[in-house]
C-alpha cells in the first residue's frame, strides 16, 4: 500500500489537526471543521487555532450545521488557485452547510496522474463520474482531453461549471444524470473511454430520486466500468471517502473485473494531508493504475 500527499501548495496548508477537527488555510482565509478521523491531541494549543481561524464550522444533530464567522469581513465565496509544473487551475470556495467548501486539497495527487496520462494519450475521452466540482475534469480538460463529467447535483455542476470558466477552460460535456445507470447504459451501447474517474459516496440518490448505496451496488458498478474503458492507452483512477473502506476493497474490486494485462502498473493506498507537524491526516483511499 502507498501513502500519497500534496506536495507544497502555496494556496492550501493544513496547519493542524485534532480534537475531531482540522485547521486548514485557504489562501488568505483560516478555516475550523470538523474531522472524525483526528482522534489525537492537535500539536498547536488551543489558543493558536482560537487566533488563526478566520471560520468554523458548528455542526448540529445531523450532518449540516453552519458557519462562524471570527472575521467580519471574510466573503461566504471566494477563489484558489493551484499550479504544478505547466497544470493551473482556479477553484470557486464556498461557505456550505454540510462543511464542505468546494475543493479536497489530496486529489492534488491524483489531478497530476489525470493530467499527465491525458497529455501521455492524445485527445484521450474521459468519464468522470461522482464529478463534484471539477477538479479531475479541470486537469484531464487542461490535457486536451474530451471530458464528459457526470453528477447527480444540477447546483453541484453549476459550480462545476464555473470552475472550468475560472480556469480558463471550455468545451466539458456535463450530464446531471445517476452515475450508475448512466454507466449501464454506455455499456449496452458499447461506448468507451480511454480515462475513468470515479468517486463514488457511501449513499446518494439521483436526480430523479435513484438510491445509491456504496456497498450494494459498487461490485457491478465496476464489472461495467470494466466493459467501458479502451483496450489500450488507459488509466483509471477510483477514490473513496467512506469510512470503513480499506484500499484492499478498492484494490480487489479492481483485480477482480478488470483484465490481468491491466493491472501491472496499479497502486493502490492512502491519500493524505501533511500538517505543519508532519503529521500525516489520513484523506481517503484509492486505486489506480495506466497503460
Amino acid at each position: 500500500m502507498t501513502i500519497r500527499f500534496p506536495g507544497r501548495w502555496e494556496a492550501y496548508e493544513l496547519i493542524d489537526s485534532g480534537g475531531f477537527e482540522k485547521l486548514e488555510c485557504f489562501g488568505p482565509w483560516v478555516t475550523c471543521r470538523p474531522e472524525p478521523q483526528a482522534v489525537w491531541k492537535p500539536a498547536l494549543d488551543r489558543s493558536e487555532w482560537e487566533r488563526l481561524h478566520d471560520v468554523r464550522f458548528i455542526q448540529d444533530e445531523n450532518s449540516s450545521g453552519f458557519w462562524e464567522k471570527k472575521t467580519r469581513n471574510m466573503p461566504d465565496r471566494w477563489t484558489v488557485n493551484y499550479r504544478e509544473k505547466d497544470l493551473s487551475l482556479e477553484f470557486r470556495l464556498s461557505l456550505t452547510s454540510f462543511k464542505h467548501i468546494g475543493l479536497f486539497p489530496e486529489q492534488a495527487e491524483n489531478w497530476s496522474f489525470i493530467y499527465e496520462n491525458c497529455k501521455r494519450i492524445r485527445k484521450a475521452k474521459v468519464l468522470n463520474l461522482f464529478a463534484y466540482t471539477g477538479g479531475a475534469s479541470l486537469a484531464a480538460r487542461a490535457a486536451g482531453a474530451d471530458v464528459i463529467h457526470c453528477d447527480a447535483i444540477r447546483q453541484v455542476v453549476s459550480w462545476a461549471k464555473e470552475n472550468m470558466k475560472l480556469s480558463g477552460l471550455n468545451d466539458i460535456r456535463w450530464l446531471v444524470e445517476d452515475a450508475f445507470k448512466f454507466v449501464l447504459r454506455e455499456a449496452k451501447r458499447g461506448n468507451q473511454y480511454q480515462g475513468i474517474i470515479l468517486d463514488p459516496p457511501a449513499w446518494g440518490h439521483g436526480p430523479k430520486g435513484e438510491k445509491w448505496k456504496l456497498d450494494e451496488q459498487i461490485d457491478e458498478l465496476i464489472a461495467n466500468l470494466s466493459q467501458i474503458l479502451a483496450p489500450e492507452k488507459n488509466f483509471l483512477v477510483f477514490n473513496s471517502y467512506s469510512l470503513g473502506f480499506s484500499s484492499l476493497i478498492l484494490d480487489n474490486l479492481i483485480r477482480t473485473h478488470f483484465k490481468t494485462e491491466f493491472l501491472e502498473n496499479m497502486e493502490s493506498g492512502e491519500l493524505c494531508l501533511r500538517e505543519r507537524s508532519g503529521r500525516l491526516l489520513p484523506a481517503g483511499v484509492y486505486s489506480r493504475f495506466e497503460n
